[in-house]
């Protein structure tokens, strides 16, 4: 009897062990599968994300493959982040920075500012942000004109005094009940802008590519 009863457990815990083997495999199959379809979704956004920023015609490369880390204070962020070149006919045509304003009113603004060779900005665009919806939010081009605004403008134009909203003096209109968002973001534009100045010649340098 008791060999019998020995056998009977040792194929229960053989079946066990073998279910409990395919179903961590199937769940690993999945979690593989699910995460390659996240990375590719996210990448997807990124090239929507960057392609709002420049002109069309404006570059023929891959800017998700051409990129370099920076990390400066004139940016605002705590670790480095990529900056993206834009070329066109193997030429540089712009850069895009990503740039984190600290001061919003509701904490830190994400935003994606993309800077031409002859220094004017191209484009502006918010990535994330916590702002009141109906007030700050108007900061995304989905809500508002307003980022807008920036195109064409550079480090001299306006001057110095010109980068802040108009309460302040400055050329940028503000948001009826919600003047810190958008004081917020022109500061950090500007200083993007200073940095661009600062770490031109470095920021259009060739980029190393995965096929390169």
């Amino acid at each position: 009897m008791l060999p019998e009863i020995s056998r009977s457990m040792l194929k229960n815990a053989l079946v066990l062990g073998l279910f409990a083997v395919a179903t961590v495999g199937t769940v690993a199959a999945i979690q593989q599968g699910t995460a390659e379809r996240i990375a590719a979704a996210e990448r997807e956004a990124r090239v929507q994300a960057l392609a709002q920023i420049l002109p069309a015609g404006s570059y023929d490369n891959h800017l998700l493959d051409s990129s370099r880390l920076v990390q400066d204070e004139l940016l605002g962020n705590k670790s480095p982040t990529p900056a993206y070149l834009a070329t066109l006919g193997g030429q540089p045509s712009a850069v895009i920075l990503q740039v984190t304003a600290p001061d919003g009113y509701s904490g830190s603004i994400r935003l994606l500012v993309g800077v031409q060779v002859d220094g004017r900005l191209a484009g502006v665009r918010t990535l994330q942000h916590r702002e009141t919806p109906g007030l700050g939010d108007k900061i995304e081009l989905a809500k508002s004109p307003w980022v807008r605004s920036f195109d064409g403008t550079s480090l001299s134009d306006p001057d110095e005094a010109g980068w802040a909203v108009k309460k302040d003096g400055g050329q940028f209109d503000q948001f009826a009940g919600a003047t810190i968002t958008p004081r917020a973001v022109v500061k950090a534009v500007h200083k993007a802008l200073q940095y661009f100045d600062k770490h031109k010649a470095e920021l259009l340098a060739p980029v190393e590519t995965p096929n390169g």
